[in-house]
């Protein structure tokens, strides 16, 4: 298991590094990060940890703000001097939240409910994995590989490796990475979104279903909302709102 510590008294973070040495020995540690611009760039260059430990009150802020935006996709626990922020924290991906000086029973409990809820995740990954084997045969027909399109008399057929992204404007439009755009015949995104893979495709907005191979990277905005860099010279504007800003950033890591 790989494990984040973020705590920026260094004495405290000592001894919870030496707790979690002690009562899993085999876990891998990284850490501590001392401020929530330490952590946001962890974050954005790194894999996450199966779990993540962080004091609630770090020297330029609160890591709440931080996790709040971030919304990340494994479990936390928190430690504090303070018991105020308990709500907030437990709005979070969070499963226990441990007041300062931190008990070692106390931190065995709340590691031992992450432990559980690992092997639930698992069981119910493995389940998953069954019920998608039995009903194979049932499921709908393969992602296809290319799209058909025409100009005037000519028919062509551009792989799927190579188109950037979906849109609709009056027509719904299929643009390759090196820019030329194409009519489809196709009436909706919602149709193109059912013919292509949900692990390559992702629908940023209502005009846009994007391939993940073109994206660059992403900018976020004070609101909340991302907008997309492609790797193309005409750039589109494309942005996803804040409500699908957690789900984007999960897909794209």
């Amino acid at each position: 298991m790989k494990v984040l510590v973020i705590e920026d008294e260094r004495l405290v973070a000592d001894h919870l590094i030496r707790l979690l040495k002690y009562l899993e020995p085999g876990w891998e540690i990284s850490g501590p990060l001392a401020s929530l611009r330490e952590a946001r760039k962890w974050l954005s260059q790194y894999p996450l940890p199966d779990l993540i430990l962080a004091d609630i009150q770090l020297s330029d802020g609160i890591s709440l703000d931080l996790f709040t935006f971030m919304q990340p996709a494994c479990p936390v626990i928190f430690t504090t001097a303070f018991d105020e922020y308990a709500i907030r924290a437990f709005k979070i991906n969070s499963i226990d939240y441990l007041l300062k000086p931190v008990d070692a029973k106390e931190l065995e409990a709340a590691l031992r409910k992450f432990s559980l809820l690992q092997e639930k995740y698992r069981n119910n990954a493995y389940l998953e994995k069954l019920m998608d084997f039995i009903g194979r045969d049932k499921q709908e027909p393969a992602c296809k590989e290319n799209f058909v399109v025409q100009q005037g008399r000519a028919v062509y057929m551009i792989p799927v490796k190579q188109i950037a992204f979906f849109t609709r404007e009056e027509l719904i439009y299929l643009a390759e990475g090196e820019g030329h755009r194409w009519i489809t015949d196709f009436r909706s995104l919602d149709e193109i979104e059912e013919l292509t893979s949900p692990g390559h495709f992702f629908r940023a907005n209502r005009q846009f279903l994007v391939h993940r191979k073109f994206i660059k990277g992403f900018k976020s905005d004070d609101t909340g909302k991302l907008h997309l860099v492609l790797n193309m010279n005409r750039c589109p504007e494309i942005t996803i709102s804040k409500e699908k800003a957690a789900a984007f950033r999960q897909w794209f890591v």
